[in-house]
């Protein structure tokens, strides 16, 4: 079927709006009219060529839309389902036997390679393909294909132009703090960066009942959302050295879990806290690796932080 996608045609190209071909579901498969897609920093490194992952492409991991068509196989959704569409995971390696699966072995390559695990690609122009598989959705287009397994039902009367997000920021700040650090109602915690992904820590922890919640960031209209949302604490991170410090003393007399939820802007940019700063911070959390007992500290450089989720 015709679509109109943004395609990146070379590295560092702009979005070009354009007339593509997309394929038709295999049975596993679901087609999504597209009702709005999140756009994340992730893209545009997908843009940038920081993934290695072939040109012509189209991006887009946020999706959120309708079922428009369905495979032969699939069961657990019909045309016309509201879903938001979310990353890739292969189902047969020993994390996702674990139903671990944002840690799947094979997720990069999934997410990144612009192909299905086949190497098939989704959409096509005038013949030649167009590598259109990022995260398994390619969501910058007016129809996405993805597997049944990686669309979630939503309610329909939730607002779809709002749930894209859900598929990376939300999840992954929310399920940081409720599925790895799972606090303990009153237990504090600080948050370095609150964007889409330090904010979405925030409304988990509130929810878990923590307290002290500590808000860092350096700008002020994020600090004040972020109040609203339930920070007991905000810090202005600009012109101030001492940030851990001061996170530390607004979690007196508890113990203060210090989540860097943005490693890779805080890498990138460093503009909420500096190295010397995340380095010498212990980390205090619970059942966040295995084979530590709950209340253990564990002290670490930023670099380790690089690779997780």
């Amino acid at each position: 079927m015709q679509i109109t996608a943004a395609i990146v045609r070379e590295r560092s190209a702009p979005f070009i709006i354009d007339k593509l071909e997309l394929c038709d579901p295999r049975p596993d498969e679901v087609i999504v009219r597209v009702v709005a897609s999140g756009m994340c920093q992730t893209d545009l490194h997908g843009r940038d060529g920081y993934f290695a992952s072939p040109y012509p492409a189209v991006y887009g991991h946020e999706g959120a839309g309708v079922v428009h068509a369905i495979g032969s196989a699939v069961c657990s959704l019909a045309r016309g389902d509201h879903v938001v569409m979310s990353f890739p995971w292969c189902g047969t390696c020993p994390n996702c036997q674990q139903h671990r699966y944002c840690y799947c072995v094979q997720g990069r390559r999934l997410k990144m390679h612009g192909t299905r695990a086949d190497g098939s690609t989704l959409i096509s122009e005038n013949g030649a393909p167009v590598y259109s598989a990022f995260f398994q959705q390619s969501s910058f287009g007016t129809y996405a294909l993805t597997q049944e397994r990686y669309a979630v039902k939503v309610r329909k009367d939730a607002p779809l132009e709002a749930l894209g997000p859900l598929a990376c920021s939300g999840q992954t700040g929310a399920g940081a703090v409720l599925n790895a650090m799972q606090p303990q109602p009153g237990d504090s915690l600080a948050i370095f960066g609150v964007g889409a992904v330090g904010l979405s820590a925030l409304m988990a922890a509130k929810i878990a009942g923590c307290n002290p919640i500590i808000a860092v960031d350096v700008h002020r209209h994020r600090l004040a959302l972020a109040r609203e949302l339930g920070a007991t604490h905000t810090i202005d991170h600009t012109g101030r050295d001492k940030v851990v410090d001061e996170a530390r003393a607004a979690a007196a007399p508890a113990s203060c879990s210090v989540a860097p939820l943005q490693a890779p802007m805080l890498r990138s940019k460093c503009r909420f806290c500096s190295r010397a700063e995340l380095s010498a911070v212990s980390f205090r959390v619970k059942a966040c690796q295995r084979n530590l007992s709950p209340g253990s500290s564990i002290s670490s450089s930023l670099a380790n932080f690089r690779s997780t989720r």
